[in-house]
């Protein structure tokens, strides 16, 4: 009685145990027999074969079999999951074809891991959270990567750390390590050069946004902090490389360059205003941190020019010549200012645009500030009576206040320009706001004095007035206003000539000392919390100790004891301080704990210290360039917007060009007109319009020229990297045969040397070994590197290799008994990575072990 349908379509197949030695073999009507596929019909996989099936899958995939891998997916039901498993498999062997045929077998299904919430043991050799894209990003497999990209596969970003949704509840309560690992995985695969140019519309972009936040990742998950940084580096390392690719400077200015989202794509209003460009990619680089990026040549390159303009020779010429320049510029500032305040668009006034003139004009001005704080300080020393009582006027000690009103209109407007967020994200703009608080505080106390003193004075006889008219200084409160102001201005003139060190970039020597003083600095930021704590605690400790005894003159109350441990940690106290003879219990433990903090603050701490502030500075050191080159390019940029020409006190005065803008703005503001500016270059030739054909102009001038530059870009980068693998395989194929010429010499020696011991003992040969093995193992070394240059898409002349094989016809040739099988030199020398050649050959096509026996053999690359 024959099966009916049912049966035959629900009939279960048993895995054959000699399917996996034929995958291997690659005979694929012995695998079709195994099969038992002669009625064409799929058969389903028999029950706890699961694994098994997998195996082979995986293995005829691995093993490049194109029809076997065809074979087992036309006559074998595979789920999901082995389908998953055997396409992670095909792109970790990089096997494009097995790809395609496996995502053609998933139809419209998108491939995703299903491990989040299984906890059975995991037997797959990939990670959670790992899909085909992914894996293929990771290891920048450009055309499986676009394989993948155009059958809908995505890489869906991962949650906030806090998020608090289902999903994310659920992978942290069913297994939070899965869950983590899935989230690393997953930056991963979009931290990909592959995926940053191939899913990215505006790649650069995306690489400056993800490294900032891979870079806060790593301090909320400071337990995968190495990964979170090492993709940071990953996608700074992109950016640069990226940006490596311009070609002229067309495309430079276009990446650099943020031309708006208008309707247009038009240039913003103050792209190149003045003739300098905003630069606003290059700014945004700069708040991002990406110090490599912004140190890049062709960056460095686009600042220097528009910091000399028109002053070309400025970067040639020597130091004595700019030292002369500076110093006749701090003599003619006042003049020069006036000369701006009267004619901007002069000749003149064009060059005082110039940044590094601009820079010159304005460190210029804080000098003279400084020269008058310097000045006053020396009037306060050579006039004290003056300046001991209430005698002198406001203005006689607020000179200064001159320079204090036009620093503030210049950061109001600076904060105008820049926006409020920008303005704070720069530290020297904090501290200016510090500096100028406190200038404000001390002027409006010592106004607080003097009004109240003519308030209270129009009752001349009221001891208010005597108070704050003619009272002396050992009269006044402690809290009187003027003390306060007094020591408000003290403070601040120690940070105005702090201040000073925000030029100190423009020079390399000094920027780099700079910048290591103020790693410095927070070093001992860090440092003071630590110390405070220990200070703190053997503070209590000898208070609490010697509180007791009115013996104890230093010690027994904070306001005692905190000074004297200060001023030990520096070696300026003696140590009879704790010695209290009388009481000998109370003076052994007070000896003791200000022994101990001795140890602890001076040899631990204090020394701790020290290494912390050398391992700042030789960081610095060891990246001194591109530290340097970032704070200069900072210093750079903010000398490059338009407006701010005018330096401190002079802007204060309107000048005739603002109050012709202002009232252009009103104009503008009251008649809703906006002048708009049209793009003044060409499209960027890109491979798909090469040709750059009058119709081709018409289409793109649509699009974004910045858009248009960054992805000529990555076709760019791309082709760079495809010409770079093949030249790796290539070498990498020329490596093996040189190994596999040496390997087949040394086996032809040992072969000669063995000859004269067969032909004293002669051993019947057969028919069947007619054909030495060692001929069987040339020509199976033949066929292996036909297969792989087949497979590299190189065949004929123009193959990378060619073998010939030379069989030793001598008439009186003794037939040589078959020789166990050989492999091609040991593992160690035949694999740079420590696997074997049988990996490799794996690989590449070639047989894993092959017999040899005697013959000549020459091979050539």
């Amino acid at each position: 009685m024959q099966p009916s349908w049912r049966e035959i379509v629900n009939k279960k197949l048993k895995f054959p145990a000699e399917l996996l030695d034929a995958i291997q073999e690659g005979d694929l009507p012995w695998v079709q027999h195994l099969l038992e596929a002669s009625d064409g019909i799929p058969r389903q996989q028999a029950e706890g074969e699961d694994r098994a099936w997998r195996e082979a899958l995986n293995l005829a995939i691995r093993t490049g079999g194109g029809e076997v891998t065809r074979a087992l997916l036309r006559h074998v039901r595979f789920d999901f999951r082995q389908i998953h498993e055997a396409l992670l498999v095909a792109v970790d062997a990089n096997r494009p074809q097995g790809v395609k045929m496996l995502l053609e077998r998933l139809g419209h299904i998108k491939s995703f891991s299903l491990a989040f919430f299984d906890h059975s043991i995991d037997h797959s050799r990939f990670a959670p959270g790992v899909t085909p894209l992914t894996l293929a990003c990771e290891k920048d497999l450009y055309e499986i990567v676009d394989m993948l990209i155009r059958k809908g596969h995505t890489i869906p970003r991962p949650h906030k750390v806090s998020c608090t949704c289902p999903e994310c509840s659920n992978g942290r309560r069913y297994d939070l390590l899965k869950f983590s690992l899935s989230r690393i995985n997953t930056y991963k695969g979009i931290a990909s050069r592959a995926y940053f140019s191939i899913a990215s519309e505006d790649a650069m972009l995306t690489a400056f946004k993800l490294s900032r936040e891979l870079q806060r990742l790593s301090c909320k998950e400071p337990e995968f902090k190495p990964e979170y940084l090492s993709l940071e580096l990953l996608s700074q390392e992109f950016a640069v490389e990226l940006l490596g690719m311009c070609r002229n400077q067309s495309e430079v200015m276009a990446v650099l360059n943020d031309l708006g989202e208008g309707e247009e794509e038009e240039l913003d209003s103050q792209a190149f205003e003045e003739g300098i460009p905003n630069l606003a990619r290059l700014r945004l680089a700069v708040n991002y941190n990406q110090k490599r990026f912004v140190a890049h040549p062709i960056c460095q390159q686009v600042l220097s020019s528009i910091w000399c303009g028109s002053l070309s020779g400025w970067r040639g010429s020597n130091t004595l010549w700019k030292f002369f320049v500076s110093c006749s510029i701090f003599l003619t500032m006042p003049l020069l200012s006036l000369l701006y305040w009267m004619a901007p668009k002069s000749r003149a006034g064009k060059m005082l645009k110039i940044p590094v003139i601009k820079f010159l004009l304005h460190s210029a001005s804080y000098l003279w500030f400084l020269v008058f704080l310097l000045a006053e300080s020396m009037v306060l020393q050579q006039r004290p009576e003056v300046f001991l009582g209430r005698n002198q006027s406001v203005w006689e000690s607020s000179l200064h206040m001159v320079w204090v009103a036009g620093f503030f209109w210049y950061e109001c407007k600076e904060v105008w320009i820049e926006g409020l967020r920008s303005y704070l994200l720069d530290g020297w703009n904090c501290l200016d706001i510090v500096i100028l608080s406190l200038y404000l505080a001390s002027f409006a106390l010592r106004v607080l004095v003097a009004g109240r003193g003519y308030l209270h004075c129009r009752d001349p006889s009221s001891p208010e007035c005597h108070y704050f008219t003619r009272a002396a200084r050992h009269e006044w409160h402690p809290e009187d206003p003027q003390f306060v102001a007094e020591v408000l201005f003290a403070v601040t003139s120690m940070l105005s000539f702090t201040r000073l060190a925000y030029i100190l970039p423009a020079h390399e020597s000094l920027g780099t000392l700079q910048i290591s003083i103020g790693k410095m600095i927070d070093d001992m930021i860090r440092f003071i919390f630590i110390l405070m704590i220990v200070l703190t605690a053997f503070l209590c400790g000898l208070n609490n100790t010697y509180v007791y005894y009115q013996e104890a003159q230093r010690l027994g109350s904070f306001n005692e004891t905190f000074p004297f441990l200060f001023w030990t940690m520096f070696g300026m106290e003696e140590h009879q301080v704790v010695d209290m003879p009388q009481y000998i219990l109370a003076e052994f433990v007070g000896r003791g704990l200000y022994g101990i903090f001795t140890i602890i603050m001076v040899i631990v701490l204090l020394n701790m210290l020290i290494a912390m502030i050398t391992n700042s500075f030789q960081k610095i050191e060891d990246d001194a360039d591109v530290e340097w080159k970032f704070a200069r390019s900072k210093l750079y940029l903010s000398y490059f917007r338009e407006g701010l020409t005018l330096p401190v006190p002079f802007n204060i005065v309107p000048t005739p060009k603002s109050l012709f803008y202002a009232v252009r703005g009103l104009f503008r503001l009251l008649c809703c007109s906006r002048p708009k500016r049209q793009q003044d270059f060409p499209p960027i030739p890109t491979i798909a319009n090469a040709a750059l054909e009058d119709e081709g102009l018409r289409g793109e001038s649509c699009r974004s020229y910045r858009l248009q530059g960054i992805q000529a870009l990555v076709q760019r980068y791309i082709d760079t990297a495809r010409r770079e693998f093949e030249e790796s395989r290539r070498k990498d194929l020329g490596n093996r045969i040189t190994e596999l010429n040496q390997s087949v010499s040394h086996l032809h020696s040992e072969v000669k040397q063995l000859h004269p011991s067969l032909s004293a003992h002669p051993v019947p040969a057969s028919p069947l070994d007619e054909a030495s093995v060692l001929h069987r193992y040339i020509l199976r070394v033949r066929d292996s590197f036909q297969n792989f240059s087949h497979a590299s898409g190189s065949s004929g002349l123009a193959s990378p290799a060619h073998v010939m094989v030379h069989q030793d016809e001598a008439a009186g040739s003794d037939p040589l008994p078959c020789l166990p099988e050989l492999s091609l030199g040991t593992q160690g020398e035949m694999s740079g990575d420590g696997a074997g050649l049988e990996s490799q050959a794996g690989e590449a096509g070639y047989p894993s072990s092959l017999p040899a026996e005697g013959a000549h053999t020459s091979l050539s690359p």
